[in-house]
């Protein structure tokens, strides 16, 4: 009897789980090294062209995984690094989109919490953001080639 009951609590346990397990995403979540191997991408394309910058890397939710700055980067570069990275995680599209729509006159997208500059590109795995880049010391254009850069070398 006591064998029957406990089998049956073992059933129903599975039957009732098992809906609320279908719910659930599976997501690729961003390493530690695999932050440091972006970084290292990153800054490999940088020094190539004499380019002093920072680099941050963030989560899904724009939380910093890794920050690499080089020397002699621009004290204000290392904030907005973070900021294109988070913008772009968290708002899940590079940031160059809102710069445009800013320059096409949406500027109410100021008013927003996120950095409207062109260098800050999400990482994307399978359809999904799983975290982001943001690089700030040069142009907006040397800034997303360097962000570029560190996706190349995690989808290789």
């Amino acid at each position: 009897m006591i064998k029957a009951t406990f089998a049956s609590l073992v059933l129903l346990a599975l039957f009732v789980s098992s809906p609320a397990r279908a719910q659930l995403l599976q997501t690729q979540t961003l390493t530690l090294q695999a932050a440091r191997t972006m970084a290292a991408a990153a800054e490999a394309e940088a020094r190539e062209n004499n380019w002093n910058v920072a680099i941050a890397i963030v989560d899904a939710a724009g939380e910093l995984i890794l920050f690499h700055r080089l020397d002699q980067t621009q004290p204000a570069s290392l904030d907005i690094a973070v900021g294109k990275a988070r913008t772009a995680a968290r708002f899940r599209r590079p940031t160059k989109v809102l710069e445009d729509a800013v320059a096409g006159g949406r500027t109410v997208l100021l008013a927003l919490d996120g950095v409207p500059l062109e260098g800050g590109l999400p990482i994307v795995v399978d359809g999904r953001v799983i975290g982001a880049v943001g690089v700030s010391g040069v142009t907006s254009q040397q800034d997303a080639q360097v962000a570029q850069a560190a996706i190349d070398a995690l989808v290789r």
